[in-house]
């Protein structure tokens, strides 16, 4: 078979129609209709002799030649993505509104003690900051950018791994001093620990340590659960309890000697942040300086 303009056009709405969940949302992805996607996407079935999605009233989903033929194209998609961008990056002027949805800590501890910088390098980007959990659709939420700790699910989003930061098991001076430091991880159930729910699942974070290849669990408790991670630090310097937190959102604690790290023999564990945007579709040039710009400032905090 040829290769021709109308099957990379007929891949790049099909992979949005994946990506976006319906036609409608797709068209207005795409600029188009409904009823123009759903033709686009009739078309290259024709074309290509398979049916490549299962349509009905309420739900689309690929067929099992929908999805291979999806995992195989999509990576190359975002390469001709990101070439159109290379091409094109040096005319385009970097302006408009973003909406971006970061993770809190990172907004405060790496991203707003920067935004100088940002300011300064595009004057004609506009920012709304949205600190939400790192959960949420980013199409239904209209969201440009999102930055999140924890492993993404699989999704279509293109998504790229920023930092990893150390989960550090802290305590106060005065929570030491009342209660002891505990010598040992297992020694943790014998503790008050302040739990923290994981807004993916509703449940508290599970505590384990890592030390090379070795792996220790230890189920803990305590009489505080908290979904606000401010919160939780200000009441483990407070003295409430022992906390499990990111080294990225407390090292000026941990220098002062507020908190201290009570198992620096356990360093292994770690936690990743993720950059991602809704994918296979020309991202606009502010999309991509802001992509790069927080991948550039993220090398600066490792």
């Amino acid at each position: 078979m040829s290769f021709d303009g109308r099957l990379l056009s007929g891949m790049s709405v099909l992979a949005a129609v994946v990506e976006a969940g319906s036609f409608s949302r797709a068209g207005e992805m795409l600029g188009l209709s409904a009823s123009g996607v759903s033709r686009s996407v009739a078309r290259l079935e024709e074309r290509l002799g398979v049916r490549l999605l299962n349509r009905t009233t309420r739900t689309l989903h690929l067929t099992d030649e929908g999805l291979r033929l999806y995992e195989r194209a999509a990576p190359h998609l975002e390469g001709i993505e990101e070439a159109a961008n290379f091409a094109t990056g040096a005319a385009v002027t970097v302006r408009g509104a973003l909406r971006v949805s970061l993770n809190p800590i990172f907004a405060r501890h790496v991203l707003v003690p920067k935004l100088p910088l940002l300011r300064e390098r595009y004057p004609g980007l506009e920012l709304t900051i949205l600190q939400n959990p790192d959960v949420g659709d980013l199409i239904t939420e209209g969201i440009d950018v999102a930055v999140r700790f924890g492993p993404q699910p699989p999704s279509t989003m293109s998504s790229r791994l920023l930092l990893e930061t150390r989960v550090l098991t802290v305590a106060s001076p005065a929570y030491i001093a009342r209660h002891g430091q505990p010598k040992t991880p297992a020694k943790l159930v014998e503790h008050d620990c302040i739990q923290y729910i994981d807004p993916r699942h509703g449940k508290p974070f599970h505590w384990e340590f890592q030390r090379g290849s070795e792996v220790l669990p230890v189920e803990t408790k305590g009489h505080l659960t908290l979904t606000d991670v401010d919160t939780m630090v200000q009441a483990c310097v407070a003295g409430v309890g022992i906390a499990q937190l990111l080294y990225l959102g407390i090292e000026p604690l941990i220098a002062s000697g507020a908190l201290v790290e009570l198992f620096p023999n356990w360093p292994g564990e770690t936690f990743p942040l993720y950059i991602m945007r809704p994918s296979r579709r020309l991202a606009p040039a502010a999309v991509e300086a802001f992509l790069e710009f927080c991948r550039e400032i993220c090398a600066d905090s490792r």
